[in-house]
């Protein structure tokens, strides 16, 4: 089997230089690092990461932790990371912490801290000052993901205007009797992300003149059949039915459509519905939503990660980068009824 020294030889460069063109790390040439690229393949040599690890003190490998896989949302961050740190030559080990309390505290406690990964993404976790601290006491990179978290490098999104722009675009075309399905309390705690969604959706109704009626808030669990459960109670109403619904998450605004057509009405021409995320079913469904490209915020936060791993390259010089949100207008909605 080819070492880093026929390598070299066979590319008439330094192991030095071999090391700093297969790794990615270090300033190599355009063209030195064809050369040893084309070498390696010709000897069928592979770096080794045990060596690799041994040589620079990491393992190439980074931890991503999650509050859940089992909405679309936070496994899209997922996927848009790990593509990211394949392309940058990373692993990605990934801590799901569907368990609880218990469960993140094992995982801040022990299994980030035993050098086993170079760096954490932290996805949609307000992170405690202890856990950041433990963290950066190990000298671990921490990315956060969602919303600030103090001495971290966050990726935040402004959770209280999305909702307020979706809760205008009903405005605009008309629409006051408008309904709100948010998160449960249960649901309130890293970033109290069902509260902000609340307070945008309540402001955007009081600067148009709109009394927020209670009456017009329900509870749900950001799943299709919790947003369709708390539609068919508000859409069945016989004398306080909204004529459009903001969605906290677009399977709960899938759900609700759904819910609409279960009571014979029609979406929009009976009541508008939109939605926060643009899910990979919201085209289907021609919901218009408000677009988070959580794809994006993966490899976002992979590129600021590398800003701290890479040698040739600077920390990032700002605290947090705010993410991009967009209005996409389809189908679901419209003028109110006459």
């Amino acid at each position: 089997m080819a070492g880093i020294d026929d390598v070299a030889r066979h590319a008439g460069v330094s192991t030095a230089t071999v090391s700093r063109a297969l790794s990615g790390r270090g300033y190599v040439s355009d063209a030195t690092r064809e050369k040893v690229a084309q070498a390696a393949q010709e000897l069928d040599y592979v770096v080794s990461s045990n060596a690799s690890s041994l040589a620079s003190g990491r393992t190439r490998n980074v931890g991503v932790v999650v509050p859940s896989l089992n909405h679309w949302f936070f496994a899209s961050v997922v996927e848009g990371a790990e593509s990211a740190l394949l392309r940058h030559g990373y692993d990605l080990t990934l801590y799901n912490l569907t368990g609880g309390g218990d469960e993140r505290k094992s995982v801040f406690e022990h299994f980030l801290l035993r050098q086993r990964v170079d760096a954490v993404i932290a996805i949609g976790l307000e992170l405690t000052e202890a856990e950041v601290s433990s963290l950066h006491a190990m000298d671990k990179p921490l990315i956060g993901i969602g919303g600030a978290i103090t001495d971290v490098f966050s990726l935040t999104m402004d959770d209280v205007a999305v909702s307020r722009l979706a809760t205008e675009h009903l405005l605009s075309l008309g629409h006051t009797r408008i309904a709100h399905i948010g998160g449960g309390k249960e649901f309130d705690r890293d970033f109290h992300l069902p509260s902000k969604r609340r307070i945008g959706y309540e402001g955007a109704l009081t600067d148009a003149g709109v009394t927020p009626d209670p009456a017009l808030f329900r509870p749900a669990d950001f799943t299709l059949p919790g947003g369709y459960e708390a539609a068919k109670q508000l859409l069945g109403s016989p004398r306080n039915r909204p004529t459009a619904i903001v969605a906290s998450s677009d399977e709960m605004a899938i759900g609700s459509i759904l819910a609409a057509r279960d009571l014979g009405l029609h979406v929009p021409q009976d009541v508008s519905i939109v939605g926060i995320d643009d899910h990979e079913l919201s085209t289907f469904f021609g919901l218009t939503t408000v677009a988070q490209f959580p794809l994006r915020q993966g490899e976002q936060a992979v590129e600021a990660l590398m800003e701290y791993l890479e040698p040739d390259k600077d920390a990032p010089a700002s605290a947090g980068v705010p993410l991009y949100y967009e209005l996409i207008v389809r189908s679901s909605t419209a003028r109110p009824p006459e």
